[in-house]
């Protein structure tokens, strides 16, 4: 590309040069002969007034009184009638520029000026010209290639943004070059990399938070399916089957549940549900895990409140901060219900030593954990209570104290507090 505008550039040029240094050319030489022969005719004229002024006089005329008067190149005869053939100079050889006057006494003047001068003035105004041109082709030359580096560096930046796209590198250079045209091409490659930088950490984040979220039902589920291997009671076997099909259908919410919020975080299938029912199918799930630990998971707070949400959701949500539970803390895990307001407000809290000062607020972001683990769960956790309408809060850090706050609405007109239950 560098190379056809200059060569286009170059090529223009010439052509202007052609046509009009040609015809400058043919006008500058037909003015130099014209203004050759008229100096030519004007010494003659002058000439023949100088010889009648002596003649009138009866003066003498000659070639010694008469050579100031011829221009040192010019050669002049003078024929007098009845008098000697007068000349002035040196008789040029070759071409002569020739101009003869004939004066009032009779006498006839001729006045000759060697073709080559002529010649040399227009060389020398060919030269000029030349010059000119060649001045005008390196300035051209220069002005193309200038040109021609402000055009393709532009282009072979954007051809190795669009490569950085192909091979998997979305960063956006921002990088513009004051031609509209080109700024345009890299608007529309920005964006285009902004897009795919979000797509990428989108897909990123969900495969993040499938392994997150796939691994307490699975691993619920492969715990159920060790009982049944382990028993050869047909009740219990009916019993642990019964809850791992639970266990697969919670699996399949959650999957599902993934897939939404990675489409439209903001998209939800939110019902009015029974908050017992969910704490309970928790409080199940969960018991085998805290009975291996040696420690105990509670219940307490009212009963029969309703909250609108998607039920799987919450399970997940109160799934993450119970895991986070046995994981980091200690002792009795307790989940606690209460109302504030017109919101339902379920209570997860432990006896370990909670959540380091260090931390504070920033436990709810991605990658940020007190001990080694991914620090995912808790921002799943956080993200799917913002999908259904609630918020999950960190009430208290020692010892730690989470809430869900959702909507509520009531199931009776009456709600009745039950004592707290030991799962």
């Amino acid at each position: 590309m560098r190379r056809r505008l200059i060569q286009s550039t170059l090529a223009v040029v010439l052509v202007v040069i052609a046509v009009f240094g040609v015809s400058l050319v043919i006008v500058e030489t037909r003015t130099i002969s014209n203004s050759a022969q008229e100096r030519v005719d004007s010494e003659a004229i002058r000439l023949a007034g100088i010889v009648d002024s002596r003649l009138f006089a009866a003066e003498v005329v000659s070639a010694e009184i008469l050579r100031d008067q011829v221009a040192q190149e010019r050669y002049a005869v003078i024929r007098i009638p009845g008098k000697p053939l007068i000349e002035v100079g040196s008789q040029p050889s070759g071409e002569v520029i020739s101009s003869t006057e004939k004066g009032e006494e009779g006498e006839t003047v001729t006045v000759q000026e060697p073709r080559s001068s002529v010649t040399r003035e227009v060389g020398r105004t060919l030269l000029i010209i030349g010059l000119v041109a060649l001045l005008a082709v390196i300035a051209a030359v220069l002005l193309a290639i200038r040109q021609a580096n402000k055009l393709s560096a532009p282009l072979t930046d954007l051809a190795e943004t669009a490569e950085r796209l192909g091979s998997g590198d979305p960063r956006p250079r921002h990088k513009r070059y004051g031609v509209p045209e080109l700024d345009r091409v890299a608007d529309v490659l920005d964006a285009s990399a902004e897009r795919i930088a979000r797509m990428l950490t989108a897909e990123r984040r969900l495969a993040a938070d499938a392994s997150h979220q796939l691994r307490t039902p699975l691993t619920a589920l492969s715990m159920r399916l060790e009982e049944i291997t382990l028993t050869d009671d047909p009740d219990t076997v009916k019993e642990e089957a019964n809850v791992a099909l639970t266990q697969v259908e919670r699996l399949t919410d959650v999957v599902e549940r993934l897939l939404t919020n990675s489409r439209d975080p903001r998209a939800g299938n939110a019902v009015t549900f029974d908050l017992d029912e969910v704490i309970q199918q928790q409080l199940a799930e969960w018991r085998p895990a805290y009975r291996s630990a040696g420690r105990a998971i509670v219940s307490s707070g009212k009963r029969h409140l309703t909250a609108v949400g998607t039920p799987g959701a919450v399970a997940q949500v109160l799934a993450a901060l119970i895991e986070n539970s046995l994981m980091h803390g200690g002792g009795t895990v307790a989940l606690r219900t209460r109302v504030t307001g017109n919101q339902a407000v379920i209570e997860v809290t432990d006896e370990g030593p909670g959540v380091p000062a260090d931390l504070g607020a920033r436990i709810f972001e991605r990658t940020i954990s007190g001990r080694n683990s991914t620090g995912i769960g808790l921002a799943v956790a956080r993200d799917l209570a913002e999908a259904d309408g609630g918020r999950l809060e960190m009430l208290q850090a020692q010892p730690p104290v989470f809430g869900l706050f959702l909507s509520r609405t009531p199931l009776k007109s009456t709600v009745v507090e039950d004592e707290p239950t030991v799962r």
